[in-house]
């Protein structure tokens, strides 16, 4: 098998996966269902190995597979650009999946939707290959919708409820809000270059740079790569484009872990290292998307603090380490943002992986305050979750604490405008996802059980209840469950020290990424004072994030372990502030309001001015009124009587003659 073929099975295998369980899901039944869609994706995710080592031999590939259309002089073709940054993406989407394709049977065993569910899976898989494995602008905006409308039907899986119907429709609409932006960026790049080809583009960069706009005089590339981000703040949830990700908890856990863990989320921080022969250029694009991240970094993770749900507080975590990657971007650390990406994949699939391994042995209760001692229960499920908490926060040692102490450190060594801003967000966030993290470990497998005191409700679907009756246990989770559990937690622990050499020392990445001038020197300083993990984890035990996240674990200890009475006192004393949490920054009601309320406000004006009275009341009804009023003026001269008709002649042969003389 020649390596062409090879690519082409990647995202094939997938897509063949999700073709067979959903249109032929029940012939197979759910076996050969689940059968199939794994088969394809461990085939991808086999292949992605391979093309790993061929591309660690020294060969890449880039060139076109198939020519779709010429317009204009602009070739549109589905291509494959296969380097070190594309590879990277295709194991960590590929493995990621596998693991949720088999936890995904233990997970939806009992739905109704279970042929559906893979089939959506496996088709998010093939959009997701698609995009990272483009080598054009046309293909990229392929994938980008594709996992854009997959997501929507995963995340309204449960389309019976009215709560998953309102999630998946809010996502679709932000995202599309972004979307606009991202298309308006490849169409000035079209315009400008003629090719929608990411080498072409890129060898016209520094001519782009010194372009204006016509009419407003803006700096070419600067438009292009604001156009381009704010397309990665809608797909990665960045401020004020963040707002549909904590909602698309509505559906089911597994989707939770593939979609807004490892895989679509990161799609714009992908794009945006992609891209870096474009933003390198322009300070002001740079500038922007690192203050964005700033902001999302912090404040999404005040949120994750006054969260009950266990899965909406690793989704505003989710958001919060998306915005270290932003911030990483920002400073020209892309590096930096892509081993973060990888090193939060394992870490934050293994959170949300664990967390409906909980919500299983709890009989679909999320709530953490029906939670608490599930460790004696599901030794399992609390190991794991345990070294995913300590990733996520940063300890020395595990995968985490690799990746955010390099954007840190990046940060801090940063001069580009913002920057100072960018470093006070970082650091301070350190201390807040650590405190909501344990916060969450501590409520749901330490303390006091609160489980087991009364049924909490339906769940909306199936015959499942909300929380154990009295006097039941929790119990931990089948193997097809734990097993990718105890997978994720050992990448989510070794794999620092195996790729922090390889990616952040040297030049791994090669023409992938392109980084210009004195940017990034923070990193570039960090890493020549720490050869090697061993270095680097001893510089981290004596900076600032360390004892920002140990203080954050002593702080979520004393508040909800030691003292648990502490989180009502200060949540009395902190009023209006806490208020502001739960309400969310008032994200949503400005929307409502602004948005919702103006599109209702001019729906109505079109309905009633428009349709009502311009189309019927002058268009239809006013037509029809001037024809029967024409009518009823001509019937006057319709009697019968030929001395009228005579007179009437008379008059109109006076007129003419009349109108004849004034014109001679």
């Amino acid at each position: 098998m020649n390596m062409q073929t090879l690519y082409l099975l990647v995202p094939l295998a997938p897509l063949a996966g999700a073709l067979v369980a959903g249109l032929f899901g029940k012939t197979t039944g759910r076996t050969g269902a689940h059968l199939v869609a794994i088969a394809g994706v461990l085939v991808a995710f086999l292949a992605s190995l391979a093309i790993f080592q061929d591309v660690q031999a020294g060969h890449t590939f880039n060139a076109a597979v198939y020519t779709w259309m010429q317009a204009g002089g602009v070739n549109f073709e589905i291509g494959f650009l296969i380097d070190k940054l594309t590879v990277l993406m295709m194991l960590v989407v590929t493995f990621v999946s596998l693991m949720v394709h088999i936890y995904t049977i233990g997970y939806m065993s009992d739905d109704p939707g279970y042929q559906r569910f893979f089939s959506y899976i496996s088709l998010f898989t093939f959009s997701m290959l698609m995009l990272v494995m483009s080598n054009n602008f046309l293909q990229l905006f392929f994938g980008w919708e594709a996992v854009g409308l997959v997501s929507y039907l995963l995340i309204g899986f449960w389309y019976e409820r009215p709560t998953a119907i309102h999630a998946n429709l809010k996502a679709f609409l932000v995202n599309r809000v972004g979307d606009f932006g991202f298309l308006l960026g490849i169409g000035l790049i079209a315009a400008t270059t003629g090719s929608l080809d990411y080498q072409t583009v890129f060898g016209q960069a520094s001519q782009l740079a010194g372009q204006e706009m016509a009419f407003t005089g803006w700096p070419l590339l600067t438009a292009i790569c604001i156009c381009l981000f704010i397309g990665a703040m809608g797909k990665s949830a960045q401020v004020p484009l963040h707002v549909w990700l904590p909602d698309s908890m509505e559906g089911p856990t597994p989707i939770s872990a593939l979609i807004h863990a490892a895989t679509m989320v990161t799609a714009g921080i992908f794009m945006v290292a992609r891209m870096s022969p474009l933003f390198e250029l322009s300070e002001t694009a740079l500038s922007f998307v690192l203050v964005i991240g700033a902001t999302t970094a912090l404040f999404m993770g005040f949120l994750g603090i006054v969260q009950n749900d266990i899965k909406r507080v690793v989704a505003y975590s989710t958001l919060s380490q998306l915005g270290y990657m932003t911030v990483a971007l920002g400073v020209s650390a892309y590096s930096a943002a892509v081993f973060h990406l990888m090193t939060h994949a394992f870490f934050k699939a293994l959170l949300f992986l664990a967390a409906g391994s909980v919500i299983i042995g709890l009989r679909h209760d999320q709530d953490m305050r029906n939670m608490g001692g599930l460790w004696k229960y599901m030794k399992i499920t609390w190991i794991t979750s345990l070294i995913g908490s300590l990733a996520l926060i940063g300890t020395p040692f595990f995968s985490g604490f690799y990746s955010k102490d390099s954007i840190i450190e990046a940060v801090g060594g940063s001069s580009l405008p913002g920057s100072g801003y960018a470093l006070f967000c970082v650091l301070a966030g350190v201390f807040v996802t650590a405190f909501y993290s344990f916060r969450m470990y501590f409520l749901v497998f330490h303390g006091k059980e609160r489980f087991g005191q009364e049924v909490h409700g339906h769940d909306g679907h199936g015959d499942h209840h909300h929380g154990l009756a009295p006097g039941q246990k929790p119990c931990e989770s089948p193997l097809v469950v734990t097993l990718p559990l105890i997978l994720l937690a050992i990448p989510s622990l070794l794999i620092g020290f195996f790729t922090l050499e390889p990616l952040l020392h040297g030049d791994w990445f090669g023409n992938a990424i392109i980084v210009g001038g004195n940017h990034a020197a923070g990193l570039k300083e960090m890493l020549e004072s720490s050869r090697d993990w061993v270095q680097m984890t001893l510089h981290g035990l004596s900076g600032a994030p360390f004892w920002l996240a140990l203080a954050g674990v002593v702080f979520a200890w004393v508040f909800y372990i030691l003292k648990p009475s502490l989180p009502g006192v200060v949540r009395g004393k902190l009023a209006v502030l806490n208020t502001v949490l739960e309400n969310k920054y008032y994200f949503d009601r400005f929307n409502e309001i602004v948005f919702a309320g103006g599109a209702r406000l001019l729906g109505n004006g079109l309905w009633k001015q428009g349709d009502q009275k311009l189309i019927d009341g002058i268009g239809v009804t006013g037509s029809s009124r001037l024809v029967t009023l024409a009518a009823r003026v001509l019937s006057l001269f319709q009697t019968g009587h030929l001395y009228q008709y005579a007179f009437t002649m008379i008059v109109g042969v006076f007129v003419l003659i009349t109108f004849w003389i004034t014109l001679g």
